[in-house]
């Protein structure tokens, strides 16, 4: 989150700004993973990073724009995540690696970013649409990249004609980003990651080639 930055005023901020301001993202982020979004205010960020209020002002509106700020950073690292579906082999043993592949990368990609995802998806679902646009845009990297594969794979006569591939790579998209935000309530089940990996990437491949793995 370096390189040229400029204050709220329009002003270029110089290295040590620069410095300040990553300092103020990284303290937000640290707070967001263990206090509630709402509870968060301006003068604990600031305080935390050692600086003033006034400060934090001087680089973002309110707490909600260094959220943005944080989330908007993180959709590049989400639209690596279509890096592991895209020109990848979906036939035999190579197809079910793949299928693990994506979830092993989308469950560590979540956790990586829970706080911050967590936040993300508080304000789409209140409507925010900044937030939902953010979130859209990282599981659309995913969706479009399952898409083609469903194409592909319906292009070549192994799936059946009325598969929909759009519904099918939304479907499954929206369920690795469900399963993906609820692993402790998994864990309260008794479910061991060991568990619903495997289980999660055996709903993936059928979904995407309507057959069992390879193994």
């Amino acid at each position: 989150m370096t390189g040229q930055v400029r204050t709220v005023d329009g002003r270029v901020a110089g290295r040590r700004g620069q410095a300040t301001r990553q300092k103020l993202l990284e303290c937000l982020g640290e707070m967001l993973g263990s206090s509630p979004y709402r509870d968060v205010k301006v003068i604990d960020v600031a305080r935390r990073a050692g600086t003033s209020p006034a400060t934090f002002y001087q680089y973002f509106p309110d707490v909600e724009g260094a959220v943005l700020e944080i989330a908007d950073h993180m959709t590049a690292e989400g639209a690596g995540l279509a890096d592991l579906i895209r020109g990848r082999s979906w036939a035999g043993k190579a197809g079910w690696q793949t299928a693990q592949d994506l979830v092993d990368g989308f469950i560590d990609f979540w956790r990586r970013n829970e706080a911050i995802l967590r936040v993300i998806d508080l304000g789409a679902a209140e409507g925010d649409k900044r937030f939902y646009r953010i979130r859209m845009k990282i599981l659309s990297a995913v969706h479009n990249s399952l898409v083609e594969s469903v194409k592909d794979l319906k292009a070549k006569g192994r799936l059946d004609k009325d598969v929909s591939p759009a519904a099918m790579a939304g479907s499954l998209v929206t369920m690795l980003s469900a399963v993906a935000s609820h692993q402790k309530g998994f864990q309260t089940w008794g479910v061991k990651q060991s568990e619903l990996r495997p289980n999660l990437a055996l709903l993936v491949h059928l979904g995407v080639t309507g057959r069992k793995p390879t193994r």
